[in-house]
């Protein structure tokens, strides 16, 4: 490529029959003007260009950068996620688990209580029927004669056997 030295330093030979060289010398020196002014702006498009370049590389670089670090936070978030589910699902069958603790807890005090309920049950009717009994026996003493009682010897014979006969009394009641 020509430069506008090159064009300002070249030199026609003169010739008898040859152009007028005022005239070649301004039409020239236009040309010089004009390409110095293009030669001008093609080095500064060119600067222009490489800067842009330049700027496009950083940008890319950028873009590239950014590509992978939302790469590498999707990835992250998709392993926080799948952490937490299963921490989730860990706390969901440890809570499963205490709660069916809680629940069998909850049985035995409710069996144990049904079985203490019973037994103050059995007690209460076993203690019922020795207070009617009781009474039952106060009332015969309070009825019968004093004087019978005294012409009637009391052999220990007979209170086994009146002893026995209220157990008997008192079994059949609980039967009732």
């Amino acid at each position: 490529m020509l430069t506008p030295l090159d064009i300002e330093g070249k030199n026609f030979k003169k010739t008898v029959y040859g152009f007028a060289s005022q005239e070649v010398k301004t039409f020239l020196a236009d040309i010089l003007k004009d390409y110095e002014k293009i030669y001008k702006e093609n080095i500064e498009l060119k600067d222009k260009v490489k800067l842009l370049n330049e700027g496009i590389q950083y940008y890319k670089t950028i873009e590239e950068t950014l590509k992978n670090t939302l790469l590498l936070a999707e990835k992250t978030a998709e392993e926080t996620k799948a952490s937490a589910h299963k921490k989730a699902t860990i706390i969901e069958k440890d809570a499963e688990l205490k709660a069916q603790a809680y629940l069998d807890n909850a049985r035995n005090e409710v069996y144990r209580i049904n079985k203490k309920k019973e037994e103050l049950i059995q007690q209460y009717d076993a203690a019922k029927i020795q207070i009617r009994q009781f009474l039952k026996a106060q009332i015969e003493l309070t009825t019968t004669n004093s004087l019978e009682m005294h012409q009637e010897t009391i052999t220990i014979e007979d209170i086994m056997n009146q002893k026995t006969a209220e157990e008997a009394a008192v079994a059949q009641e609980a039967e009732l």
